[in-house]
């Protein structure tokens, strides 16, 4: 794990993980500080960090724990939203958190190169792109764009007396299955992962962000 906190007059600096501090972590342990430092944000207890200390030390290399897929929304804001900081996370960010090749090579790379122990894809309540998909809307390059959202309309069920966007409950379940088609889709497109997650050397998992209250809720 990651050394003890050590404190300056500019704040707390947690030491940038090291090659040999990444390797002792498993994928369930990092999915444990995910959870805990989500439960710090929603306190209000955040680390204080000397971003200045964090720069130098990560400035040669890398050796972060996980790679979060989120969503663009300006609300989500990731390293906060698990009270990680420089060097801790790879994040990828695209309008309704969907994988593509690029994204998926950008997964292999934080994961099979760069050491990294969990890929959690992330959604989020009150999302832009999935009332978006929900609502059918055609305008540019975003009628492509939530065409690979829309999968997840389309297969989420019981609904029948309202599937607007209007329907809360709709929405949301919608962005859960959304974020469950995603890890499948990384399953399925990307050998190399599906290969780290059967040797255990990876944790492929989902979550949902509550714009509320700021709780990250895991799926089973």
């Amino acid at each position: 794990m990651a050394k003890p906190l050590s404190t300056d007059r500019d704040g707390l600096i947690e030491e940038v993980l090291t090659k040999e501090q990444q390797d002792k972590l498993t994928p369930a342990s990092v999915v444990e500080t995910l959870k805990e430092g989500n439960a710090r944000f929603v306190a209000g207890e955040v680390t204080v960090r000397n971003h200045k200390a964090q720069i130098r030390k990560a400035a040669v290399s890398q050796f972060p724990k996980a790679i979060i897929l989120s969503c663009v929304d300006s609300r989500v804001p990731v390293e906060d939203v698990f009270d990680r900081g420089i060097g801790d996370l790879f994040v990828a960010r695209v309008a309704g958190n969907f994988v593509n090749p690029d994204i998926l090579g950008s997964m292999e790379f934080a994961c099979h190169v760069s050491g990294a122990k969990v890929i959690l894809v992330l959604g989020h309540e009150h999302c832009g792109a999935v009332k978006s998909a929900i609502d059918d809307v055609k305008l540019g390059n975003i009628t492509e764009m939530l065409a690979k959202v829309m999968p997840a309309v389309k297969q989420t069920e019981g609904f029948d007396d309202d599937r607007s966007s209007k329907n809360a409950d709709f929405v949301h379940a919608v962005t859960e299955r959304n974020v469950r088609m995603t890890i499948d889709r990384i399953r399925d497109e990307s050998e190399i992962l599906r290969q780290m997650e059967d040797d255990d050397a990876i944790l492929i998992v989902g979550a949902v962000y509550d714009m509320d209250d700021g709780t990250v809720s895991f799926l089973d």
